[in-house]
């Protein structure tokens, strides 16, 4: 079974960034997420060969089979997201006021563990619902 590697994903003022747990020295940018993917797999690959050749160690996750798996902040999914959730509709399913919403957004406000979560769930909530649609 594949072991998981974390790519955390940022947003910047001008791109998306990416670090990979485990790969200290690694980071990657691109002007969009679908960019950032795939600058992270060939930018990892590339990484690992240099680690390799330099007989430098190479973290034991990436000796076997591994699955890249993103965890966004919160500020960053959100504006990825911007255009296609209403803060409204956001605040539907979450139950977080949208003025709120709107400050983890603009990075005004971190939310804590439990607001995180909270959004998480509903996120994922939905996933299901629209993955149980059929026509």
């Amino acid at each position: 079974m594949a072991q998981e590697v974390i790519v955390r994903i940022g947003k910047t003022e001008n791109n998306y960034a990416a670090c990979v747990e485990g790969l200290d020295d690694f980071v990657c940018t691109a002007d969009t997420f679908e960019e950032l993917k795939n600058e992270v797999s060939e930018g990892i690959e590339f990484h690992l060969s240099g680690l390799r050749e330099d007989k430098d160690p190479v973290p034991e996750v990436f000796d076997s089979e591994y699955v890249l798996v993103y965890k966004w902040d919160v500020e960053s999914l959100l504006e990825y997201y911007k255009g296609i959730f209403t803060k409204s509709a956001l605040e539907r399913i979450t139950g977080i006021n949208q003025t709120q919403l709107g400050h983890y957004a603009a990075g005004r406000s971190k939310p804590r563990q439990p607001q995180v979560k909270k959004i998480e769930k509903a996120l994922h909530q939905l996933g299901e619902e629209l993955c149980s649609i059929s026509f």
